[in-house]
């Protein structure tokens, strides 16, 4: 497991009974997760000090219960800032657990710059969300075009970009359906030297265009395969999707990109330490291709 154990600001305090016990910052919070499958007793304080509790319905989605908490703050990973607001859905707006992803293609970035400071590194992030792995890329040297779906998932990316310092980075921001995006890019004859994908599981486009990852993550990929450089960086593939394992992943990147390029192939699922019990909780899998 490739686990993000390199945050101060951020913290899985304790998990139980389906729920994790989270400090963000000065802040601790209360969220579901469906890996918590085990019912340990909640001995940490942090459970009677919560400062928000997200309460799942038996209809399903659910609802924040709010002691004190503001409607925004901040926290930072190394040099990196985001800003944080509860919203739809028990998000916070940042998936801590992909610091490990941005440590992994930072290091390729700064690498080849340190080779060649002088040459452009593009990235293209698809379902970028608030920005994280674009202001990881960017921070590290690389020039990133940032699409999504969501207008006000771009313009958080945005305020997360400035936190950092990374007002006049080379960051272009694009409101677009992802698929369509490549499409114009490959027509355009627009190429890049790595891709960040972050797919939802289920989601529409601005026009109502329909994702479902299991019929579209393949063709996705292939397409994308299309806008990569003749001697490409990385792709990453990162998957919420219960069901969906690494190797899956691995399969898709060997198929698609491997087979083209060469290089390597890694899949793995993706977590954070709990501070209180040294288990792994975890968030995910990602599949990561590299040419180094």
């Amino acid at each position: 497991m490739w686990i993000a154990d390199g945050w101060k600001d951020y913290e899985v305090m304790d998990t139980s009974s389906g729920e994790k016990l989270e400090r963000w910052g000065d802040y601790i919070l209360v969220r579901p997760d469906p890996q918590v499958l085990w019912n340990t007793p909640k001995t940490h304080g942090g459970w009677k000090k919560q400062n928000a509790h997200y309460h799942r319905s038996n209809k399903g989605g659910g609802e924040w219960e709010f002691f004190d908490l503001p409607k925004q703050w901040q926290i930072k990973y190394k040099d990196l800032s985001f800003n944080l607001q509860p919203f739809s859905f028990k998000h916070t707006g940042l998936f801590p657990e992909q610091a490990a992803n941005w440590e992994w293609f930072g290091d390729i970035i700064r690498k080849r710059k340190a080779e060649n400071k002088d040459k452009e590194i593009k990235v293209l992030n698809l379902f970028a969300y608030t920005g994280g792995a674009t202001i990881a890329a960017a921070k590290a040297g690389a020039s990133v075009t940032h699409v999504d779906a969501s207008k006000g998932m771009v313009t958080w990316a945005k305020e997360n970009a400035a936190l950092s310092g990374l007002s006049e980075a080379p960051i272009r921001y694009i409101v677009d359906d992802c698929g369509k995006f490549v499409e114009r890019e490959i027509r355009r004859g627009n190429f890049y030297d790595a891709i960040i994908m972050d797919p939802p599981s289920y989601g529409r486009g601005p026009k109502g265009e329909i994702w479902k990852i299991e019929d579209n993550i393949h063709p996705f990929v292939k397409l994308c395969s299309q806008v990569l450089t003749k001697e490409p960086l990385f792709f990453l593939i990162n998957s919420y999707t219960t069901g969906l394992q690494p190797a899956v992943l691995a399969y898709l990147l060997g198929i698609e990109v491997s087979s083209k390029f060469g290089g390597k192939v890694m899949a793995d699922e993706v977590g954070l330490p709990v501070s209180s019990n040294h288990l792994v909780l975890p968030c995910g899998a990602s599949g990561r291709w590299c040419s180094l």
